[in-house]
């Protein structure tokens, strides 16, 4: 059974082996591809996020064993200019962007090995490190290149709020299922 625990910003990193396999194991893989480079760039950018603003980590054990993690912080004001952030901010605009998106609890990183999958182990990481997001206000980016991540957020009652063009190697937006402006995001045609 998968025991899921907060973890402490320092117990984090103490993991910090643990979780590089765990995030070359998720991440290695078809569809996304990236190799053992970004896994080590993961593990030392894992060092500098521990210290963001309302930095929360969730880990997932099977006995002693790492099986899945899950990262997140609250969105500082001003938005973000870097990584994946000025795309977000495209599709949603300035005005949203601010509103929805800064002061939010915005997801980094979910990983969960792929022995651990279809386990509700991923559900259980993102709820740990949702449960007390700001007003309920959570958000992700994913890449739409993963059709099965797109169908894991929708599943766990997230919505999508930006609809790159279709086809496209982009990323979109998710809002939390307690965002409140959930309901204001536009469906895709």
């Amino acid at each position: 059974m998968t025991d899921i625990r907060v973890v402490a910003r320092d117990a984090c990193l103490e993991h910090g082996a643990a979780l590089r396999a765990v995030y070359a194991d998720a991440f290695c893989a078809p569809p996304w591809n990236e190799d053992e480079e970004r896994a080590d760039a993961f593990l030392a950018r894992l060092g500098r996020d521990v210290r963001r603003p309302g930095f929360t980590a969730a880990l997932a054990f099977d006995g002693r064993a790492v099986v899945g993690f899950a990262t997140a912080w609250d969105t500082p004001s001003p938005f973000p200019a870097d990584r994946c952030h000025p795309q977000a901010a495209a599709g949603l605009g300035p005005s949203r962007t601010e509103e929805w998106l800064c002061g939010a609890r915005e997801i980094d990183e979910l990983a969960v090995r792929s022995t651990a999958r279809g386990t509700g182990t991923a559900a259980g990481l993102l709820r740990a490190v949702t449960e007390d997001a700001p007003g309920g206000r959570a958000w992700l980016l994913t890449s739409l290149r993963s059709p099965r991540a797109m169908a894991f957020y929708r599943r766990q009652g997230w919505t999508q709020a930006t609809h790159p063009a279709p086809g496209g190697h982009g990323i979109t937006v998710f809002l939390g299922p307690r965002h409140p402006a959930r309901t204001l995001a536009a469906r895709p045609l």
